[in-house]
C-alpha cells in the first residue's frame, strides 16, 4: 500500500499505511485490552461486587490507555477514521454508563470494510465480542488485520461471484480471543444494544484457514498413507498458494447462502432445526464452491484444483474430528462427503492406506451436490416436518444413525402433535456418530487439530523452521 506522511497525535508527524503492529502504540493498546478482559462477566459489564473485582477508577485508567492508544494509531489507517472516532466515543460511554453491559453499535454502523477492499490495506479492530469457535464470553478483542484483495479475486467477484460483503482477512496480531482456533470476524458476535437492519461486511482470515489445512493434511496424508498427486502435494507445501485457494472457497461458499433453490432462511438465524440441516446447508455451500472450481479449472484458472483439494482434504480429515460431539454439523458433513465418497468407490481403506481415484473425484463430488440441490428444490413444496425427514433419509443412507434414535425409526416415534421445533429436543446430541474409521482416526488427529489453536501463516513459518 502507498505510505504517506500525516499528522499525528500530539502533532506527531507519522506515516500512514505504515505496519500498525510496528507502531509502539500497538503493544500498548494490546495490554490495556488484555487488563480489562479478565474483568468483565460474560456479557460483557463488570461486576464490581465479585470476589476480586478492580475498582472502578483502576478500569476507568485502562479504558483511557486504550483510547489513547487507538487514537495515535488511527492515522496510520485514515480509511478508518470515522469508524475509530465512533470506537472511542463507545468507549467512554462504557466508562459513563458504569460499565454495565456493553453497547458498540455505533461503532459497528461506522465500520465499513468492505467499502474499500484493497490488497494489503489494514484495519484495526476494537469490539466486545464473542470468537466462533473461541472465546463465547463478549469481552473485549483487538486485532490487526490486513485485506486480501489480489487483482484475480476482485474480478472473478466482479463478473461471477458478487459478494460485495465477503473480506478475505489475514491476522497481524490479536488479543487472547483469538488465540483460539475461531478464524472469523463476524459483525454478529459484537456487543449491541439491537441488531442492526442488516450486515455489511463478514470476513475469514485466509491465513489461518490455510495454515491448520497444511498442518492437519500433512498429518493426515501420512497416516493414512495417502499418495498425493504430484502438483497437490507441492500446494500443501506452499503457505502462500493454499491461503489463495481458501479465499477464493470462502468468497464463493459464503454468497452461496443466498444462491440457489432455497426452502428456507438461508442463514436459518432465526428458525430451529434439527443440526443435520445445519449441516446439509454448510455442505452444500462447500460443494458449490468445489463445483465451480472445477468449471475454473477447466476453463485453466490456475486456484481452480486447489479450490477442489482444499475442500476435499479439510472436510474429509478435520472437519469430523473436531469440536465436541454435541450436535457437531460441521463434522457430520465432513462425515458423509466421505461416506459418499467411499460408498461410491472414490475412496477405499484397504491394507491401512487410504486410496483416493483422483479422476473420479470431482464427477462424484459433484453428484453428491446434485443431490442436495434436488433435496432443496423438493423442499420448496414440502411441509417443514416432511423437508426435515427427507433431509434425514439423505444422510441415513450414507451414514449409520444412532441405535437409540428417535427419529431414525421414523414419524411414528415422534409425536406429531407437537410443532415441529419442539420435535428438535428429539435429536440426539450425537445422532449420527463415528465410523470405526473415523473413531481410529480421530485418536491420532486430536492432538495435531488441537496444535493448530491460534496458528498463523507467521507462527506457523516459525514452527517449521524450528521443525528443520
Amino acid at each position: 500500500m502507498t505510505e504517506t506522511l500525516v499528522p499525528g497525535a500530539g502533532g506527531a508527524v507519522i506515516t500512514a499505511g505504515a505496519r500498525v503492529v510496528d507502531h509502539p502504540a500497538w503493544p500498548a493498546l494490546k495490554a490495556a485490552v488484555e487488563e480489562i478482559r479478565p474483568w468483565q462477566s460474560k456479557d460483557g459489564s463488570i461486576d464490581f461486587e465479585a470476589a476480586g473485582a478492580p475498582a472502578p477508577v483502576d478500569v476507568e485508567a485502562a479504558v483511557e490507555r486504550a483510547i489513547d492508544a487507538v487514537e495515535t494509531l488511527s492515522p496510520l489507517l485514515p480509511h478508518a477514521a470515522a469508524y475509530h472516532r465512533a470506537l472511542v466515543a463507545d468507549l467512554r460511554k462504557w466508562v459513563a454508563d458504569g460499565f454495565k453491559v456493553p453497547d458498540f453499535l455505533d461503532s459497528l454502523l461506522a465500520f465499513h470494510p468492505a467499502a474499500e477492499r484493497a490488497d494489503g490495506l489494514q484495519h484495526l479492530v476494537v469490539f466486545p465480542m464473542y470468537t466462533q469457535n473461541g472465546n463465547l464470553d463478549r469481552n473485549f478483542e483487538a486485532v490487526v488485520l490486513k485485506m486480501v484483495w489480489p487483482e484475480w479475486l476482485s474480478e472473478l467477484e466482479r463478473t461471477r461471484y458478487d459478494n460485495p460483503l465477503f473480506l478475505g482477512i489475514t491476522f497481524e496480531d490479536f488479543t487472547p480471543g483469538y488465540d483460539t482456533h475461531s478464524a472469523v470476524l463476524f459483525p454478529e458476535t459484537i456487543a449491541v444494544r439491537e441488531a442492526p437492519e442488516r450486515f455489511t461486511w463478514g470476513g475469514i482470515f485466509c491465513d489461518r484457514e490455510a495454515a491448520r489445512y497444511r498442518k492437519v493434511t500433512e498429518a493426515a496424508v501420512d497416516i493414512l498413507g495417502i499418495e498425493l498427486p504430484e502438483d497437490i502435494a507441492r500446494m500443501v507445501e506452499d503457505q502462500e498458494r493454499c491461503e489463495k485457494a481458501f479465499v477464493l472457497w470462502d468468497m464463493v461458499h459464503d454468497r452461496t447462502h443466498s444462491h440457489g433453490d432455497l426452502p428456507f432462511d438461508p442463514f436459518m438465524i432465526k428458525q430451529r432445526q434439527p443440526f443435520w440441516m445445519y449441516g446439509l446447508e454448510e455442505l452444500r455451500c462447500d460443494l458449490t464452491a468445489f463445483k465451480e472450481a472445477v468449471k475454473l479449472e477447466s476453463e485453466g484458472n490456475e486456484h481452480g484444483r486447489d479450490v477442489q483439494y482444499a475442500v476435499l482434504f479439510d472436510r474429509m480429515f478435520r472437519f469430523p474430528v473436531s469440536g465436541d460431539r454435541n450436535r457437531n454439523y460441521d463434522g457430520l458433513g465432513g462425515q458423509l462427503l466421505f461416506a459418499y465418497l467411499h460408498k461410491h468407490d472414490v475412496v477405499r481403506w484397504t491394507d491401512n492406506k487410504l486410496k483416493i481415484d483422483w479422476m473420479r473425484a470431482p464427477q462424484v463430488t459433484n453428484q453428491l451436490c446434485a443431490e442436495i440441490e434436488d433435496l432443496y428444490r423438493a423442499g420448496i413444496d414440502r411441509p417443514k416436518l416432511v423437508h426435515w425427514f427427507k433431509a434425514y433419509e439423505l444422510v441415513s443412507t450414507y451414514l449409520a444413525p444412532h441405535p437409540g434414535s428417535k427419529w431414525a425409526k421414523g414419524p411414528d416415534a415422534l409425536d406429531l402433535t407437537q410443532p415441529p421445533r419442539k420435535l428438535v429436543d428429539d435429536v440426539l446430541a450425537d445422532e449420527f456418530p463415528l465410523s470405526m474409521f473415523y473413531e481410529a482416526l480421530a485418536k491420532k488427529l486430536k492432538g495435531v487439530i488441537a496444535s493448530t489453536k491460534g496458528i498463523t501463516a507467521l507462527n506457523a513459518a516459525t514452527a517449521e523452521r524450528a521443525d528443520a
